[in-house]
């Protein structure tokens, strides 16, 4: 297995970078400042240049990853086609590549709440309204897809328990991000976790359980 992270410098994908280090699986980490890169990256990560809104720079840039992992997404600005542009358009050039170079599992970073319309988040250029439509263009691919919904991020990690469920049956709460990283890369290898979607928040009183107890009641 080697993995291609999209989105390797954001908050997220810094984070599923480092877990996937600490796995033991390669990382082909796309940047598109190797600068920045290198300072916010493990060293063990190899840095590639590309950017998800030119698919020229991503073929060579997943050289021979297997699998994908993708934590994009626009950040705020006044920009009001940022969110279609990154989080639709960027996420359909990478499931478009990854048909082509054949990824074995495909793992998205989405958002609680995508398929409420009047969330207050679309205030915010229909950014969850794109997450949505970037889900279904992953659904309907024909890639095995893994599809993880987090409540709100935080950057400090807690002793938390994951709670885990079945899409559209959480709408509130938190999740430190590590967590986030922590199920996207035992998505990878947990094979109960291909095809669906994984709504996931962090709670004080929930009980620990195994990655295969989580999964299968999903």
């Amino acid at each position: 297995m080697k993995a291609f992270v999209a989105g390797a410098t954001g908050e997220t994908g810094q984070r599923i970078v480092k877990e996937l280090v600490n796995a033991g699986i390669p990382v082909r980490a796309l940047v598109r400042n190797l600068e920045q890169g290198q300072s916010l990256l493990p060293p063990e990560a190899q840095l590639v240049l590309g950017d998800v809104l030119k698919p020229d720079s991503l073929r060579e840039a997943m050289g021979d990853a297997t699998v994908l992992l993708s934590a994009i997404g626009a950040r705020p600005s006044l920009n009001p086609t940022g969110p279609y542009q990154v989080d639709y358009q960027g996420t359909k050039n990478l499931i478009d590549m990854a048909k082509e170079t054949n990824i074995d599992q495909f793992v998205m970073v989405s958002s609680l709440c995508v398929s409420r319309f009047f969330h207050p988040l679309n205030l915010f250029w229909l950014v969850l309204f794109w997450k949505k439509q970037a889900e279904t263009e992953l659904q309907k691919s024909g890639l095995n897809y893994t599809i993880v919904r987090p409540g709100g991020l935080r950057n400090e990690d807690t002793p938390d328990a994951i709670v885990m469920s079945q899409a559209d049956t959480q709408f509130d709460g938190s999740i430190p991000r590590t967590k986030v990283a922590q199920v996207c890369v035992a998505s990878l290898q947990q094979p109960q976790a291909k095809n669906k979607i994984l709504e996931i928040t962090s709670q004080p009183e929930a009980p620990n359980r195994s990655w295969e107890k989580l999964l299968a009641e999903v």
